[in-house]
């Protein structure tokens, strides 16, 4: 019956609640007064918030500094604008806190504790991603009717007056919800990664933006994340020679590891295109040499101290170094599941940059567009780790032990060395330092160097899972988008071997054509750029030209109408609405 959980709560929410404004009455067949009154009309109702979570979509082709695609964001654009800002919607607020309005009429309290928490968890998550996108929003925990007017048109509440109410919502959660390990349901695990999750983003957002009171909120984030790690009895999944590969290339959540994943069915025709996004191209969804970068070699020492990396052509660009690298982008060797034969890099057929995902890639039967069926992780133990060591870290206690636990336990998944506390803070990467390559921002302290270690491990670790561009902005460090994507390193025109076998099967020309039988033969300036001319790096977004604003950027603006109905909503900072309120 919880098959397919997330699949029956797209018809169940449309069956039930039909709301999506703040001041409408629900205008459907439910009767609150003889609805609500057993466990399996509160299932009922509830399954249809799994809904409200991001699905594989949404995450996966995320752009930031590490991933781009044919059309950048408008973020990375600089085209947000008040007027045309759709995200200020609370229908499913209004869902969530029509069941705690009526919960009360089922006298099942085991039945009651489940979906309470389950309740608590949906508006933590709800406002969580609200204050991530606006900052400060009005806080509603109760259903307004079309005549509330003082509701109605309130004011917006401080950011940290949301975020108080969102941890507290989350420790409902926690002593409400099961235990059970359930990866397509939430429990109470789930609601401690997000309360590890909320904190440390926020924790982190205060402390670089300087909003003060950063402090409790990185404690709360390494309290939840210990908490976790140590009475959750969830491990890393360690199965096969490729084990990091092989996590993100199944049907089914591996639950040791998935604390909460999202379901999907060929049978239902309920698929995702994480898989077309690489193997057909769709959005050529391309990562970056800026990310490349981030990756050791496979002994632990840095690429980036290599004299002459910059210009390392693709096969040593790639060899020896940390094995997620080969298990994440398409390198010399890789078969793909299914099939017995090696791929070549085919540059610019299906990227824009010649660093091809392979995350998430199963067999061909679903290259093609919306064909995948692969669970996608919404919540893993890999990001509590993380979590706990970066929010240690920034409030200056982190220990060896802490690292041991935590941040090593990826590294020796995949046989790469730990980080050695001692050494990573007085031998700081100057990569990572460095105001184009890194992160110039972070707090210069006695923690700067595993600071920066963490975050090199965080970027490896979760890409493609919907986090980078959150991590830039509770980072402050959103300048780096305006830096120039770049991708695989060419020393001219001329023919290349791709896959190491000594046999040259790719040529660049750019006047004068090459000659060769079995080539695969791409003309500079048509079928992509060099960034100088015919040397350089591959060019995506050549002639787009991008914009950050430090003193605005970091939230989104509130919308121009929901301000002309409600002359309480201030703006955000920087964004002229044409308002004079």
């Amino acid at each position: 019956m919880k098959k397919f959980l997330y699949i029956s709560s797209l018809l169940i929410g449309a069956a039930l609640a039909g709301c999506t404004d703040l001041d409408l009455i629900p205008e459907d067949t439910v009767t609150p007064e003889s609805y609500f009154s057993n466990e399996t009309e509160l299932r009922l109702w509830t399954n249809a918030y799994y809904a409200m979570l991001p699905d594989a979509d949404d995450l996966n082709d995320m752009c930031a500094d590490d991933v781009v695609k044919n059309i950048l964001s408008d973020v990375l654009l600089g085209n947000r604008l008040p007027a045309t800002e759709g995200g200020w919607n609370w229908g499913d607020l209004r869902k969530i806190n029509f069941y705690f309005q009526h919960c009360g009429n089922c006298d099942d309290v085991n039945a009651r504790n489940h979906y309470d928490g389950f309740s608590y968890f949906m508006r933590a998550f709800f406002y969580y991603e609200k204050v991530q996108r606006y900052g400060d929003v009005p806080w509603y925990d109760e259903v307004i009717g079309s005549k509330d007017n003082e509701l109605l048109y309130k004011a917006r509440d401080s950011r940290k007056v949301v975020m108080a109410h969102v941890m507290a919502d989350l420790d409902s959660a926690i002593n409400k919800l099961p235990e059970a390990h359930t990866p397509y349901e939430v429990n109470k695990w789930t609601a401690l990664a997000l309360k590890s999750r909320a904190a440390l983003f926020e924790g982190t957002f205060r402390k670089y933006h300087n909003l003060g009171d950063w402090e409790e909120m990185l404690q709360l984030s390494a309290d939840a994340s210990l908490e976790l790690i140590q009475k959750g009895g969830y491990s890393l999944y360690k199965e096969g020679s490729t084990p990091y590969r092989d996590l993100f290339a199944k049907l089914e959540a591996p639950a040791d590891e998935i604390i909460l994943g999202r379901r999907y069915s060929t049978e239902l025709s309920i698929l995702h295109n994480t898989q077309c996004n690489s193997m057909a191209g769709n959005q050529r969804v391309s990562f970056t040499k800026r990310f490349v970068d981030h990756y050791l070699m496979a002994d632990g020492s840095r690429y980036t101290d290599i004299p002459g990396h910059e210009k390392k052509q693709f096969v040593d660009e790639v060899t020896g170094r940390d094995p997620r690298l080969a298990q994440t982008i398409l390198t010399p060797g890789y078969v793909q599941m299914g099939t017995d034969k090696e791929m070549i890099n085919t540059l610019s057929k299906y990227t824009l940059t010649g660093y091809q995902y392979i995350k998430f890639v199963m067999e061909p039967k679903y290259d093609q567009s919306n064909k995948s069926p692969m669970y996608y992780p919404l919540f893993r133990l890999a990001e509590v780790y993380l979590n706990y060591a970066e929010a240690k870290a920034e409030l200056g206690t982190l220990t060896q032990n802490d690292l041991d636990i935590s941040v090593n336990l990826l590294r020796d998944r995949v046989g790469m060395p730990g980080i050695d506390l001692e050494e990573a803070n007085n031998n700081p990467d100057p990569y990572l330092k460095a105001d184009v390559t890194g992160y110039p921002n972070v707090t210069k302290s006695n923690m700067t160097g595993v600071i920066l270690e963490i975050r090199r491990e965080r970027t490896v670790e979760l890409c493609l899972e919907g986090f980078r561009q959150w991590d830039m902005f509770r980072w402050k460090e959103g300048k780096q988008f305006t830096h120039e994507f770049h991708g695989v390193y060419f020393p001219g025109v001329g023919k290349y071997d791709l896959n190491g076998d000594g046999r040259n099967e790719t040529a660049l020309w750019k006047d004068e054509p090459v000659s060769g039988l079995g080539l695969t033969k791409y003309q500079l300036g048509v079928d992509f750029f060099l960034t100088n001319d015919t040397e350089g790096y591959m060019w995506p977004h050549k002639d787009v030209k991008r914009t950050w604003d430090e003193d605005r950027d970091y939230l989104w603006p509130i919308p121009t109408e929901e301000r002309v109905k409600n002359h309480n909503l201030t703006q955000n900072p920087g964004w002229d609405d044409g308002l004079s309120f």
